[in-house]
């Protein structure tokens, strides 16, 4: 009896095991990191779905929540070089700087498109690793879902096999989910489209989308009206299909070319959150298709 007590009293004694905090720079990590962590894990996005991720302000909310995390899940490719360098400074948490372990960009599980042949800052907002925007195409979504499963195995060992059963259930209705959106996406393919910024050329890539022409002169520069007209020229004689911007873009550029090519301005999610159909990854994919195929049958 006396040695139940103590196996007992040992028991209820044991700190209860606290769950990883995850600390997300934009929506579509938070999301995936939930999906891999279950009830395992707490995540906080420090980006929402209609804020744009190069220009987010480093906030004593953010520093004291980078301070409390397990582990650090970003895009990386310099999306967030603008302010998450001084968001790790200030927190003063060691174990998620880079070259530690809590320490992941997705970016780094991908193979980048866009990598600047010469860096030139007279170009506009150019990422000298490539483009960032690496969640537009689900390929993506699933190499860094490999990758992130085996550094929670890594970070939080005691829940191996607990990860490892989320990443394959995930992994499988992925894999379906893309089977049905690529077989829906197939009127889209050799489409000739306008971007607003240059965001979009993963899911271009996947989609077989043509970027025949961008807002923007430069990558983050707000196009002028003279910009506008040629782009508007342009369009006269190599014809788009529809313009397609993300939620948090400015829609004056984009509707004023709308309106004078004819042509329909499409606004995505482009991230968890940037619509409200957009609640989670597959709705991210499911609303993103549903709009661009509703706008190539309008026009």
């Amino acid at each position: 009896m006396r040695n139940l007590l103590l196996i007992l009293f040992a028991t209820f004694s044991l700190p209860a095991h606290a769950v990883l905090n995850i600390f997300a720079c934009e929506p579509e990590w938070a999301m995936l990191a939930a999906e891999l962590g279950g009830d395992k894990v707490k995540t906080f996005s420090a980006t929402g779905g209609l804020q744009d991720p190069h220009r987010i302000e480093a906030r004593p909310s953010l520093i004291a929540r980078a301070r409390n995390a397990d582990l650090l899940v970003c895009t990386g490719a310099e999306l967030e070089t603008g302010w998450l360098p001084l968001l790790l400074g200030q927190s003063g948490n060691a174990k998620i700087q880079a070259g530690q372990p809590a320490h992941f960009m997705a970016a780094d599980y991908v193979t980048k498109l866009d990598m600047p042949a010469q860096l030139d800052r007279a170009e506009g907002d150019v990422h000298p690793a490539g483009n960032p925007h690496i969640q537009t195409d689900p390929r993506n979504i699933l190499a860094v879902a490999d990758a992130l499963a085996q550094r929670l195995r890594r970070i939080d060992a005691a829940n191996a096999a607990f990860y490892d059963a989320r990443h394959a259930d995930f992994a499988a209705r992925w894999r379906d989910a893309m089977s049905r959106w690529e077989k829906q996406a197939a009127p889209l393919k050799g489409m000739p489209i306008v971007v607003q910024h240059k965001s979009w050329a993963y899911l271009s890539h996947w989609l077989g989308l043509r970027e025949v022409a961008a807002l923007e002169p430069r990558p983050g520069i707000e196009p002028s009206s003279a910009h506008l007209q040629e782009v508007l020229a342009r369009l006269e004689r190599e014809p788009a299909r529809f313009i397609i911007r993300a939620a948090y873009n400015n829609e004056r550029p984009s509707e004023w070319l709308a309106q004078r090519a004819h042509i329909p301005a499409v606004m995505l999610p482009f991230t968890v959150g940037g619509t409200p159909q957009a609640t989670d990854l597959f709705a991210l994919f499911d609303d993103t298709l549903r709009r661009l195929l509703d706008a190539a049958h309008e026009h």
